[in-house]
């Protein structure tokens, strides 16, 4: 599956519709401590960081499974966003144009 953030991709092909993949996710309690803890001294806050990594790898995962039962080849116009959802938890979607090449 191809997922680009481009439209133009040099190839023709059929919009199928949009695709989307999301997840809510949370670190545990002793990340969630340590990082407390690093706000003191600043920094990369690393838990943070690879909970983010691993809820976007979740919804692309998602989206792509969507994109797939539609029959596409790729997902054009990729994006990201997220929000936090409350402390130490975040919702992360993964959104696109599902595309069948030509």
């Amino acid at each position: 599956m191809k997922l680009v953030t481009i439209e133009n991709i040099g190839q023709e092909y059929e919009v199928l519709g949009m695709v989307k993949g999301t997840v809510v996710y949370s670190k545990n309690l002793g990340r969630d401590f340590m990082a407390g803890m690093k706000t003191l001294v600043g920094g990369e806050i690393v838990g943070y960081t690879e909970m983010l990594n691993e809820a976007r790898q979740i919804a692309t995962k998602r989206m792509v499974d969507g994109a797939e039962k539609l029959g596409a080849d790729a997902v054009v116009g990729m994006r990201y966003g997220s929000s936090s959802v409350m402390q130490g938890a975040a919702e992360v979607v993964a959104y696109g144009t599902a595309v069948k090449f030509k």
